[in-house]
């Protein structure tokens, strides 16, 4: 009967030990908002819009929750980089049997400039506030390698025929030859179409890296709703030739970084 109690008592000694350890390793676990449900998520897939100083960018992000505070992930987006100095201009001119009026055009500019991000990163909440409602408050973080895209700028321009004395347009990128047109406001009729020079882009490789705060409503919801503010930084190992260095334009030096501040709307899903 003595060995039987002992055994009976060890037994439930083992039994508490090991309630306790898992206990302990709920709490400590991947968010875990709800004692009864213990682990919820372990996954996040948002879609990502960004707004940032000089253009905008679309993206998704591919994140693993580790615990209820941190998250890790990878991320990629597509977006366009502006030149500060842009500036869209507009000409409604008749020109005769070739007609109508053009699109309006930014002038000195020579390439559009489009970049694709690849990188990994974390985000980290700063309190236990929103496990159950509210807005969790937290930052992320963000470094990765760029590719940088450079697609010829078209506009269409005026030249007299020297034989019938009639202008005649032509579609044409910024070269040296051309130069004197290409920045003579009187000689510009406006931008060809976008699709005009795809076949003629180049390559520039960079690095970014982010900062930013990150609000979450709802850091427990099955749809992810949150808004990101911060700083980024885009890297290239050469000046981007986004527009022409000319006196004409004041300002106009290309360079090798950006550095812009940025708001992002993520909407996914958490699983």
């Amino acid at each position: 009967m003595h060995k039987h109690f002992r055994l009976l008592f060890w037994l439930m000694f083992l039994g508490i030990s090991f309630s306790l350890k898992a206990q302990q390793t709920i709490d400590l676990g991947k968010n875990n908002y709800d004692e009864k449900k213990g682990i919820i998520y372990d996954k996040e897939t948002t879609v990502n819009f960004k707004l940032h100083t000089n253009g905008a960018a679309v993206g998704m992000h591919f994140g693993t929750l580790q615990t209820f505070y941190k998250t890790r992930y990878w991320h990629i987006e597509i977006g366009e980089v502006k030149h500060p100095k842009e500036t869209r201009q507009s000409r409604n001119l008749n020109t005769g049997s070739f007609g109508g009026s053009f699109r309006s055009y930014i002038f000195g500019k020579q390439n559009n400039f489009f970049v694709i991000r690849g990188g990994i990163g974390g985000k980290q909440y700063l309190s236990e506030k929103a496990r159950r409602k509210g807005v969790a408050v937290g930052y992320s973080y963000e470094v990765g390698p760029s590719i940088g895209v450079l697609k010829p700028y078209y506009l269409v321009l005026r030249y007299v025929s020297e034989d019938f004395g009639q202008p005649n347009y032509r579609s044409e990128r910024y070269s040296q030859e051309n130069a004197n047109r290409f920045l003579d406001n009187t000689s510009i009729f406006g931008a060809d179409s976008f699709t005009k020079g795809i076949g003629d882009i180049s390559l520039m490789p960079g690095l970014h890296g982010k900062f930013s705060m990150h609000f979450d409503a709802g850091a427990f919801d099955e749809v992810v709703k949150a808004v990101e503010a911060g700083i980024m930084l885009d890297f290239y190992f050469k000046d981007v030739p986004i527009m022409v260095e000319s006196p004409v334009i004041e300002n106009s030096d290309n360079r090798t970084f950006f550095l812009n501040l940025f708001v992002a709307l993520q909407l996914g899903k958490r699983t």
